[in-house]
């Protein structure tokens, strides 16, 4: 490991210089390449400098330790054990830090939610973790932009994809990807029993063009006039677009806005977004399980969490964390459950490392 940190706090050197010289500060595209690369270093190079300085002290106080004075012997004694608890903790956080980041992690996220089994109750349901996400979203000062909604007469959610623009969406949202369950007394259930109804939630980093290279004649474009609940004409206008990638078959639509244009930029977008995760996937596919720990990469048809409204309480089924905050949840104070699935993803792919590391060695 500290081969390899010498290897980044030299090239963060290098980008350093590079930084610095006239000819990249004129060329934007270079500089601008440069300074996110010594960004996403200087966190890991500055905790390397921490960590080498430790150690010199720790090689000081160990040094003192020969020392014929007792008070002497005593206080080093008391700094080696400050030291390496810091030099553990240090230690902890470089591994952390090593692990190979997600590429998508800073990238905008488009967020499905589809009512599943349960009917108006898992629709009612769609309607709770979308407002709980919008919630959270707001709380982070990110921005979230509707793409498509299909709402039901008694203010459910059949299905709903919005795009939330903030810096690190993706790598807050990405681990809520699968079937989320809910267990309470329906509304309109006279004998009080426990329904179960389920909820599909599914997470897209968005792409980038230079991503993906769609031909333009594998798209074919319908346009028909948008509709509201019950079937009722909300516009005069063909201004609602369906997308169809022929090749795959992904069929993609959208009517929120009153301009065709508008609908079709965001289909595309969506259109995209789909297409890149299909691309991921097969290639996770074909990557070891290790990798795919590493880009925290999971099943989406899995149940990952049920909702348990008598009892308040919140189960991930994946970490085995269960909260009895269910109302503060709902509200969007969602950031316990997010911390701890990436604590537990990160520490999976710590051990993948080290896997990795022993078996080269």
């Amino acid at each position: 490991m500290f081969d390899k940190l010498l290897s980044v706090e030299e090239r963060f050197e290098e980008l350093e210089k590079l930084l610095s010289d006239p000819e990249i500060i004129q060329n934007q595209a270079a500089y601008q390449k440069y300074a996110k690369e010594h960004s996403e270093l200087n966190k890991i190079v500055s905790v390397f400098r921490k960590y080498k300085q430790t150690l010199s002290e720790l090689e000081d106080s160990n040094e003192l330790l020969k020392d014929g004075d007792p008070e002497i012997k005593k206080l080093a004694k008391e700094e080696i054990e400050t030291l390496a608890k810091e030099k553990e903790t240090l230690e902890q956080a470089l591994k952390t830090l090593l692990i190979p980041k997600d590429p998508n992690d800073d990238k905008n996220v488009i967020i499905e939610i589809r009512a599943g089994t349960g009917g108006d109750e898992a629709a009612l349901f769609a309607a709770d973790l979308f407002r709980m996400y919008s919630r959270y979203t707001e709380n982070q000062n990110w921005k979230m932009e509707i793409i498509n909604y299909n709402g039901t007469d008694v203010g459910g959610i059949k299905e709903v994809i919005a795009m939330i623009h903030g810096k690190g969406a993706y790598s807050s949202f990405k681990y809520e990807s699968g079937t989320h369950r809910v267990q309470r007394v329906p509304t309109t259930e006279a004998q009080g029993r426990i329904h179960t109804s389920a909820v599909t939630v599914a997470v897209l980093p968005e792409a980038e063009e230079v991503e993906l290279d769609i031909d333009p004649s594998e798209i074919k474009t319908d346009v028909y006039r948008a509709t509201g609940p019950g079937g009722q004409s909300v516009n005069t206008t063909d201004s609602a677009v369906r997308l169809t990638h022929l090749p795959t078959g992904l069929v993609v639509t959208c009517q929120d806005e009153k301009s065709q244009h508008k609908n079709k930029a965001k289909a595309m977008k969506v259109l995209c977004a789909r297409l890149l995760d299909a691309m991921i996937q097969e290639q996770n596919e074909k990557r070891s399980e290790e990798r795919k720990s590493q880009v925290g990469s999971g099943d989406r048809s899995g149940r990952i969490r049920t909702y348990n409204f008598p009892q308040g309480r919140v189960t991930d089924h994946r970490i085995g964390l269960t909260l009895y905050k269910l109302d503060s949840i709902l509200e969007g104070n969602i950031l316990e459950l997010l911390d701890g699935l990436t604590t537990y993803y990160q520490a999976q792919a710590m051990q993948n490392e080290k896997e990795r590391s022993n078996s080269e060695a």
